[in-house]
């Protein structure tokens, strides 16, 4: 009998000092129980660089990835220090904007979701696969920190926003060359490499190959210019577009009209 009492006695001691712990995590925002763990010396740096801060202490919520100290060391040497430059602020900005996700998203959330747009703009992708979590290319290893204005989950990577823009990245993919050349027939590669956001339905090299014979060599000559110019604008739609988006839309209006 008193073994019994002993054992209702500590599991009372273990509930009540955990039920301690998530009151005092609920207390605090997502900034200050960042601080308060001191593993997120570098995170809390760089937003206070950013000029963040006040914005992950708002009422939200939020929903944060927050990579370790160990995280940002493990980025090429000097990376850091390069971030938190003056004249790198913006970059700086993209980079931390692309760890939060508006909403509350819960680890029961996340494990149902193949990816999520985060303030950045772009969407983080979210995979599954033994039962671990993976945002990217880093792995969620802590979930539920619970915050007054959202939820931290920790990861062990820092991931990265793209960077390159539409037309950069049709070059560096090396099967859109005849979409390329036309783009530049059309005049319309200033577009593509402008800010936007635009979403581009890329046909490949394969794609235009496939059209009657002589199409694309008649389209690229000056005189039908805008024709092409047609053409290619019912491929691009304003704003970010994911596949999930798409599906859901059903239709949209291009930028030919």
């Amino acid at each position: 009998m008193r073994c019994i009492t002993n054992c209702i006695a500590v599991v009372a001691v273990l509930v009540a000092s955990f039920c301690t712990q998530q009151t005092r995590a609920q207390s605090k925002d997502i900034v200050d129980t960042a601080l308060a763990a001191g593993s997120f010396k570098t995170l809390t740096a760089a937003l206070q660089a950013a000029d963040l801060v006040e914005a992950l202490k708002g009422e939200g919520p939020f929903t944060v990835f927050a990579p370790t100290d160990e995280a940002f060391a493990a980025l090429p040497e000097g990376t850091v220090a390069t971030l938190l430059k003056p004249e790198n602020k913006q970059q700086l900005v993209d980079v931390l904007t692309y760890h939060v996700v508006p909403g509350n998203v819960t680890a029961n959330q996340v494990v149902k979701l193949s990816g999520a747009k985060s303030l950045n703009g772009q969407q983080v992708d979210i995979t599954v696969q033994d039962g671990k979590v993976q945002v990217d290319n880093a792995n969620v290893v802590t979930t539920d920190i619970i915050c007054t204005n959202g939820v931290i989950h920790v990861i062990d990577a820092v991931i990265l926003p793209a960077s390159d823009n539409i037309l950069t990245t049709t070059k560096k993919a090396g099967s859109f060359k005849t979409l390329l050349a036309a783009v530049e027939a059309a005049g319309l590669a200033e577009v593509l490499s402008g800010e936007g956001p635009l979403t581009v339905f890329a046909p490949t090299d394969e794609a235009f190959a496939s059209l009657p014979e002589g199409t694309v060599e008649t389209l690229l000559k000056p005189e039908n210019k805008a024709k092409l110019v047609d053409i290619l604008k019912l491929h691009v739609v304003a704003g970010r577009v994911y596949s999930g988006d798409a599906v859901a839309a059903g239709t949209a209006k291009t930028l030919q009209g």
